[in-house]
């Protein structure tokens, strides 16, 4: 039996020589992927309704088989497995390091204790600062509670001093990215619906949607190559990278190419009729 590997590179194979096509060539072989896994998605939705009703072992021992599931996932019937927690603690950790680091600090995970608390132990001059409270709670806290949603306390074991009057005027490394990082990039009535506008912020190329009074904001490049997105052509909502063909959500930044990649998305707030973005560090 062909595996899910060999599968892929199939699909790969076809994509490349695709992706040489004049773009009207494109629109057609696109046109028709769409319609075909439209009617793909429509059988299996039926399909595990029916096993649902029918027998929900059966429809676990078909999902476990690989490619029955990379299809589900594709389609997105079925969500992708979360990472083990604690490599989802170690992520949160390693998106704070650069922050701490800069003001020579670091810190580690010393333990998980089911179900809902984690400690970690603040260490260089991170763990005597007197804005250490400010950085367990600005950078470390709010980092692992965004990847891991399950836990809600976060302990510093070293960590003993506390924000008061006296100290309360000094700064931790993430302070400034909380509070001045926020920078205004269009009003609304510039960004458009049915396409994107391209914007340029402190030397990062990004690209702006606009859904009714919701905006979203990704950085102009393609998952794939990183490829610029500003001229792909927008259609219900899905962006088509013009170099490669790959397909994103504009509402989400999900590719629907290949759906374990994403485009990396922005901070937006609305003050207004002004669009603010904060590009994150």
């Amino acid at each position: 039996m062909t595996n899910l590997e060999e599968l892929v590179q199939e699909i790969n194979r076809f994509e490349a020589i695709i992706s040489e096509w004049d773009e009207s060539q494109r629109c057609v072989a696109v046109g028709l992927k769409r319609a075909i896994e439209a009617l793909h998605k429509a059988a299996l939705t039926s399909l595990i309704k029916s096993l649902k009703e029918e027998s929900m072992p059966a429809l676990r021992h078909a999902v476990a088989d690989e490619v029955v599931y990379a299809v589900l996932l594709y389609h997105e019937l079925v969500k992708p497995p979360k990472p083990p927690l604690s490599q989802r603690i170690q992520t949160a950790l390693e998106e704070v390091r650069p922050a701490l680091k800069s003001h020579n600090g670091d810190v580690e995970l010393v333990a998980i204790k089911p179900p809902d608390t984690v400690e970690v132990k603040l260490i260089g001059t991170c763990s005597s600062c007197p804005t250490s409270t400010l950085t367990l709670s600005q950078g470390v806290e709010q980092a692992i509670k965004n990847h891991c949603p399950e836990i809600t306390k976060v302990v510093a074991v070293n960590n003993s001093s506390t924000v008061n009057k006296a100290n309360s005027s000094l700064i931790s490394p993430f302070s400034a990215k909380i509070t001045c990082t926020w920078m205004k990039v269009a009003t609304l009535d510039e960004v458009p619906e049915f396409s994107v506008v391209v914007v340029q912020l402190a030397g990062t190329s990004l690209i702006l949607h606009r859904q009714g009074a919701t905006v979203k904001c990704y950085r102009n490049g393609c998952a794939h190559l990183g490829s610029p997105l500003e001229k792909g052509k927008v259609e219900n909502g899905i962006i088509t990278c013009p170099s490669h063909g790959f397909q994103y959500k504009l509402e989400t930044g999900e590719c629907l190419t290949a759906p374990d990649i994403s485009l990396q998305s922005y901070p937006v707030k609305i003050k207004g009729d002004k669009v603010f973005v904060k590009l994150q560090k």
